[in-house]
């Protein structure tokens, strides 16, 4: 929401931070950057047998967050005028940053997304041709695969053909971690565990509370009823964690009992949580559902980083 003291008048880039505030917080880069950390421990876990660390990587960390700001760019050109009629107050909306802003800085960071990747592969290589299959299922999405119509009546495929990209995504993070790295189990499961985490999250975020709902706002809590979606979540979460598990005895060999422990405290706060809002559905139940699915998903690609290092050790490098 944009503050008191923000105008037309304020600068380009104090009106780009509060959009930047309100639709993409810095604090969600904690999330891309555990994932491309997760997935560069377990690409070279399994490839080179050691997690290391250098300067490259704080670069792929940054391009990895400048590729979700695409996305969100993306859907803010989408659901323009919808959200004009729904959100009037966002800075977007209100016309303090316009989406000519939003095209620039997309293409600043699409821009940093190929450089980088150029420079890995020495040329065009995998890590090219990673990125750009993963673009291309962007700009389908963009574009709502050409069948806008039809995907908004089908809210679950629709939600199904956009977490698709989270596959390709992980595939690309593990090329900016080890160029050229071979389609491992273990970077199968992981992919698998990004697209299921994925889907866990947009369907959490997009089941609402009964005082939230709204005609002209499309959410799964219509589609399931309000306590049937929060079981679907029940369900995602369940896999998600499954999942967890599944990539942790790959990486280990075994069960690590800590490992075990931490996953289980925190799916069992998802289950108290979800529960909760089952029999009391309100938004600010359905916030802390967010929270908490947010939080497991979190702590599951921690242990995941853990039980690398553990099992190979971890080197860092300047370079």
């Amino acid at each position: 929401m944009k503050t008191p003291e923000l105008s037309s008048n304020s600068s380009v880039a104090k009106r780009f931070l509060a959009w930047i505030k309100e639709r993409f917080p810095f604090a969600n880069a904690l999330l891309f950057f555990i994932l491309y950390l997760t997935t560069a421990a377990i690409v070279r876990s399994a490839s080179i047998g050691e997690i290391t660390l250098s300067l490259s990587d704080v670069i792929s960390a940054l391009v990895t967050w400048s590729f979700f700001l695409v996305l969100r760019v993306f859907d803010e050109h989408k659901d323009y005028e919808l959200d004009c009629k729904n959100h009037p107050q966002r800075v977007l909306q209100s016309g303090l940053i316009t989406l000519g802003h939003l095209r620039i800085a997309g293409s600043i960071a699409i821009a940093a997304q190929v450089i980088w990747s150029l420079l890995l592969d020495n040329g065009i290589g995998q890590v090219s041709m990673a990125w750009l299959a993963m673009f291309v299922w962007t700009c389908l999405m963009g574009k709502e695969f050409f069948i806008a119509e039809w995907l908004n009546r089908h809210l679950t495929l629709y939600a199904v053909s956009h977490m698709l990209v989270m596959p390709l995504i992980v595939w690309w993070l593990a090329n900016l971690a080890v160029p050229g790295v071979a389609l491992t189990n273990e970077l199968q499961v992981m992919m698998l565990l990004a697209f299921i985490s994925g889907f866990c999250f947009e369907i959490t975020r997009k089941t609402k509370g009964p005082e939230e709902e709204r005609d002209s706002i499309e959410s799964y809590s219509r589609i399931f009823g309000t306590r049937g979606s929060a079981f679907v979540v029940t369900a995602l979460v369940s896999a998600m964690v499954l999942n967890q598990l599944w990539l942790t005895y790959l990486l280990a060999g075994h069960y690590p009992w800590w490992a075990i422990v931490i996953l289980a405290a925190f799916y069992a706060l998802s289950l108290r949580q979800l529960a909760t809002f089952i029999r009391a559905p309100s938004a600010s139940a359905r916030g802390k559902n967010e929270a908490m699915v947010a939080l497991t998903m979190l702590a599951g690609y921690a242990v995941l980083i853990s039980v690398a290092i553990a099992t190979h050790g971890i080197a860092v490098t300047l370079y």
